[in-house]
């Protein structure tokens, strides 16, 4: 199956087109946009050489799963999902701020927590905690959203008292934010696993605060599996995990980290094809649903959205 990494639509009333890590997203008229995810794969901030066949649909329907399941919290952005890698939905002012939660001490925040750190983003993390630990309760760490390059750590003072985002929005966010992950953490808990950290992205169309963006995907959020979860923190050894960490610490494995002058390892159609292998098992897992795989092309995905703007109007 080959990987979509690339798509090149010229839609009815189509103003702009944006290209980021693994999406393209196309603004319908200012009013709707027509988020594309493709199977790129990015891991510190690179896109990778190869794409990862279904990747797009696995992040995608998880999102749309998580998107339904969450909208008695606050409104989302979904209007429709015409084909298994695309949304369509409102178009919003997003904020400028990634809302990160963390239940668990793993990750970026263990590697910070390893070099002797005990406050991230302004929020002071205990003493003695050992790698994926859960913390007593779920902390919030904001990034600063970048258009390219790193996200950085930002605290909720800095995020307020820069304007990026007003206090009273903020302290909604932040509400939303762990009600989310709440709901989040339920679900899982149902199909075995344990919502480790995530990330959600917001935005306000018309005054009202909506939740944008994928949900609860592997590219968004950690997951280990709950049966085992004891017995291996106590003896200090690794979780089994559903997440896009596997790529990273594979990547690491052999000797890139995304910094100048590394180069990215081979990714052998082996690489590739266990890859997809953990995004489906994910999908399944969360999901409870099974992953059919089936044929995809640039043109099918095209006729499915404009069959579908046709329909919006």
């Amino acid at each position: 199956m080959k990987a979509i990494v690339k798509t090149d639509f010229n839609l009815p009333g189509q103003v702009g087109k944006y290209v980021g890590k693994v999406r393209d997203v196309y603004d319908i008229d200012g009013k709707y946009l027509v988020m594309v995810v493709s199977d790129r794969i990015s891991a510190f901030d690179v896109v990778l050489p190869e794409g990862i066949p279904y990747k797009g649909q696995v992040l995608n329907r998880i999102a749309a799963k998580f998107l339904d399941a969450t909208s008695d919290i606050l409104p989302n952005w979904k209007v429709a999902v015409p084909d298994p890698c695309v949304t369509i939905g409102h178009k919003c002012e997003p904020f400028k701020v990634e809302m990160v939660i963390r239940g668990y001490l793993a990750g970026h925040a263990w590697r910070e927590y390893k070099a002797g750190k005990r406050t991230l983003c302004g929020v002071a993390l205990p003493d003695g905690m050992v790698e994926n630990q859960k913390f007593p309760e779920p902390i919030i760490t904001p990034t600063s959203k970048a258009l390219e390059g790193h996200d950085e750590d930002i605290t909720k003072e800095e995020i307020i008292a820069s304007g990026l985002v007003g206090k009273e929005d903020y302290e909604k966010l932040e509400q939303y934010t762990r009600a989310i992950f709440q709901r989040g953490t339920e679900i899982a808990a149902k199909q075995g696993l344990i919502l480790v950290d995530t990330k959600y992205e917001f935005g306000k169309k018309d005054g009202v605060i909506y939740l944008m963006d994928e949900v609860h995907t592997p590219d968004s959020s950690r997951y280990f599996y709950s049966e085992g979860y004891e017995e291996r923190l106590a003896r200090g050894e690794r979780q089994r995990q559903l997440s896009k960490e596997f790529v990273r610490e594979w990547l690491m494995a052999n000797g890139f980290q995304g910094q100048e002058g590394q180069k990215v390892p081979e990714m052998t159609p082996e690489v590739v094809s266990g890859i997809t292998d953990r995004y489906i098992e994910l999908y399944e897992h969360i999901t409870g649903d099974r992953f059919v795989r089936s044929e995809y092309s640039e043109a099918s995905i095209e006729k499915n959205i404009l069959d579908c703007l046709e329909k919006l109007g």
